[in-house]
């Protein structure tokens, strides 16, 4: 049963009260929290930008303590402040280059990315999961006068996308079992598989043949192509993806051609990366 905390500890962001250990820092978890809010879909509503009521409404604080928090970290340069609207500054790269730099994530990925998309002339991205969602850790984008608007943090549903299904084929039985009693199948375009026992047929299949394609399951008009980057002991915990229209490539091309420069590609990567 979740506590209710009482005016004065909603008011004091020290007081260590959480049943999660005396070594458990409520404000540090207050603060991260606060940082959480920008992107959530009332502040990409606003352009990245939150009001102090939307903070407070978001995390479940007081306008006191969402307040304070808010000015401590305005104060260190994380966001700031036009007298209404908080927003992030550009000090948050510096963290997430702390993120990437153990996953070998830079030049030498970025290069291996760029021929790739010349090769095939469509865009590339490597994923890793996270919940319910991948997550776009690094992408070379072809330009083009209709851009996916996918950048470096883009999330998509997992089930959907073939990074994810890339990386839900990594998982054990027991562990796709609990990922999808968390995350139920929905129906996102009329392709899109939203049967459980045809979701594990289709994970078996990625499993015995190496790679998955997403035809049109997250967009109509959209295809992908994805292959596992092998980690550290064989663990695969980030995947390598190539996209297209229909109109451009059907899937016998995505089998054919892509595949072949992504599993290069993919073994280029897992050097480059240092495993």
């Amino acid at each position: 049963m979740t506590k209710t905390m009482t005016p004065e500890t909603d008011d004091n962001p020290d007081t260590e009260d959480d049943k999660r250990g005396s070594d458990f820092v409520v404000a540090v978890a207050r603060g991260l929290s606060i940082l959480e809010c920008f992107t959530s879909p009332a502040a990409v509503k606003q352009q990245g930008r939150m009001t102090l009521t939307d903070a407070a409404k978001l995390t479940g604080l007081s306008r006191g303590t969402a307040r304070r928090l808010l000015l401590t970290l305005k104060e260190i340069n994380y966001v700031d402040f036009d007298g209404k609207f908080f927003w992030l500054t550009p000090k948050l790269v510096n963290l997430s280059r702390g993120f990437l730099m153990p996953r070998g994530l830079g030049d030498g990925s970025a290069a291996i990315l760029h021929k790739l998309t010349e090769e095939l002339d469509e865009s590339a991205s490597v994923g890793i999961l996270e919940g319910a969602e991948i997550i776009y850790i690094d992408r070379m984008e072809i330009r083009r006068i209709y851009s996916s608007r996918i950048v470096n943090g883009t999330r998509l549903p997992a089930a959907y996308t073939s990074i994810g299904r890339v990386l839900l084929a990594a998982l054990a039985d027991e562990e796709l079992n609990r990922w999808l009693s968390a995350h139920p199948l929905k129906q996102l375009t009329p392709k899109s598989i939203t049967e459980r026992d045809t979701f594990w047929q289709e994970i078996s299949r990625i499993r015995s043949q190496g790679y998955a394609i997403n035809d049109e399951e997250l967009e109509i008009g959209i295809r992908s192509i994805a292959v596992p980057i092998l980690g550290a002991n064989q663990r695969i915990t980030t995947a390598l993806n190539a996209s297209t229209v229909t109109a451009r490539h059907s899937v016998d091309d995505l089998k054919n051609t892509f595949l072949p420069a992504l599993q290069r590609a993919a073994e280029k990567l897992s050097q480059t990366m240092g495993w």
